[in-house]
């Protein structure tokens, strides 16, 4: 089922997630869901809060970036590269600091580029609620650490410079107030 994902200035975006355990109702159902509300919205990622529930899981699906010649030297590593992330909490991050250009379902029409560390050492649960503790680079660290902000409540506007953020406040009113063009199902707060 597609859900409509929240837009920027939903109280949600801003909540820390809870942790779930794996009796949460309708788990499955939830993360296919997910799946099929990121795609629909030609998304690699989504975080809980996006469909409105402070809990913390988020899926992402890097594999459309597997045919994109700038990541031509790993698109092995990023074909199939499909996961669920419950109860997520990074426990390192290192390397260098890059910058990336990024957007966010939530807050559509807006890029900007975001300092990152280039490795992450992440400890999460998947769908099946088996307990992982593994390190990413590269881009899919980076979408990860994108998701795993949602989840702790921040967004990547955050990031920006106070110079940046006061080019993009002007957009972000008028996509709170549901003033933006987008071809997905979108909840604009009230």
């Amino acid at each position: 089922m597609i859900l409509p994902i929240r837009a920027f200035g939903d109280p949600v975006l801003r909540k820390v997630g809870k942790d779930i355990d794996k009796d949460y109702p309708n788990l499955q159902e939830l993360v296919e869901s997910m799946f099929d509300t990121m795609y629909s919205a030609n998304g690699i990622g989504l975080a809980a809060p996006q469909v409105g529930l402070d809990i913390r899981l988020f899926v992402i699906d890097v594999t459309p970036l597997a045919e994109d010649e700038d990541y031509e030297d790993i698109k092995d590593e990023l074909k199939d590269f499909r996961k669920v992330f419950i109860n997520a909490q990074i426990l390192e991050e290192s390397g260098e600091e890059w910058k990336f250009n990024e957007g966010c379902l939530s807050i559509p029409d807006v890029r900007e580029d975001v300092k990152r560390k280039g490795t992450i050492l992440i400890e999460y649960y998947d769908e099946n609620f088996v307990k992982h503790t593994e390190t990413f680079s590269d881009i899919r660290a980076r979408v990860i650490q994108h998701e795993y902000d949602h989840i702790e409540g921040v967004l990547f506007t955050d990031h920006l410079s106070a110079l940046k953020k006061k080019l993009v406040k002007g957009k972000l009113t008028k996509i709170s107030q549901g003033d933006v063009s987008i071809n997905y199902k979108m909840r604009f707060p009230k």
